[in-house]
């Protein structure tokens, strides 16, 4: 497939690039610095300098391009995840791309009920209150486009090599988790998605 992936130079990103090339897919990787993917060269791969908050440009580099992957990042504060997300909605609704695989976060929407008191409270309710409210805005632009979409909500990220052995999917409620999982097994669900309509215009989340 011809992918293109905004995030890409963050640390799921990088791994959602890696892992696609090495499954024979032909990337666009959509950054404002991509310079900082150059130590990872391939064939396959095209590095697009690019301003997710510019419609025009997201425009520009959707066209043609089979899939959208999602795993933009803005730290604590800012909301480059909903207005990017936002253009790139646009940029794909215009292009005729349909298929959007969007990285959020466990604890958006009815997946509150997965996290324990730490999770909900203290870092959701306070000291990441704002990525939060990004979030639950990105998601919110997700759901009423007209894509073929998915929204992926991983737990909080830990390093490790791809495993495949994680929960997915789970019921709102479900306590039972270690809201934990790798970059590397979130990018490997994320590119799961390509070839699969179970979780079409769903909201999965994912943790060990």
């Amino acid at each position: 497939m011809r992918l293109i992936i905004f995030g890409s130079t963050g640390s799921v990103g990088r791994q959602i690039v890696a892992q696609a090339l090495a499954q024979g897919h032909t990337v666009t990787a959509f950054a404002r610095n991509p310079a900082a993917l150059q130590p990872l060269q391939h064939t396959r791969l095209t590095l697009h300098q690019g301003d997710v908050l510019n419609l025009a440009a997201v425009e520009q580099a959707v066209k043609g391009h089979d899939a959208v992957l999602c795993a933009l990042g803005a730290g604590r504060k800012g909301t480059v995840r909903s207005e990017g997300t936002k253009n790139i909605i646009r940029a794909m609704e215009q292009t005729g791309v349909k298929r959007l695989i969007c990285q959020t976060t466990l604890g958006a929407g009815d997946s509150k009920g997965n996290l324990n008191f730490f999770w909900k409270y203290v870092m959701f309710g306070f000291l990441l209150k704002e990525a939060m409210k990004d979030h639950e805005l990105q998601e919110q632009y997700v759901r009423q486009s007209s894509l073929d979409w998915t929204l992926v909500r991983p737990a909080a990220f830990t390093d490790g090599a791809v495993t495949g052995k994680y929960r997915h999917g789970f019921a709102s409620d479900a306590q039972e988790l270690t809201l934990k999982i790798s970059r590397a097994d979130v990018a490997d669900f994320l590119l799961k998605q390509l070839t699969t309509d179970e979780y079409l215009k769903k909201t999965p989340g994912l943790s060990y």
